[in-house]
């Protein structure tokens, strides 16, 4: 019983490091790319941008 409690540790370990992954780039890297490579024009100010950045940073971080 007790391996089984370990997998599933692991597997719940793995999850929170994918969700916060994914976080990170959904929130942090593309808003990014999209300013670097100027796709669609963005319309977005430099300041929703960094605090948006932030929570979604704050969120990887949480999870992770």
């Amino acid at each position: 019983m007790d391996q089984v409690h370990n997998e599933q540790t692991k597997l719940l370990a793995n999850a929170l490091n994918t969700a916060a992954t994914s976080s990170f780039t959904v929130g942090v890297l593309a808003p990014i790319a999209v300013a670097i490579y100027t796709v669609g024009g963005s319309s977005i100010s430099i300041h929703v941008a960094a605090v948006a950045a932030f929570v979604w940073l704050s969120a990887a971080v949480a999870r992770h």
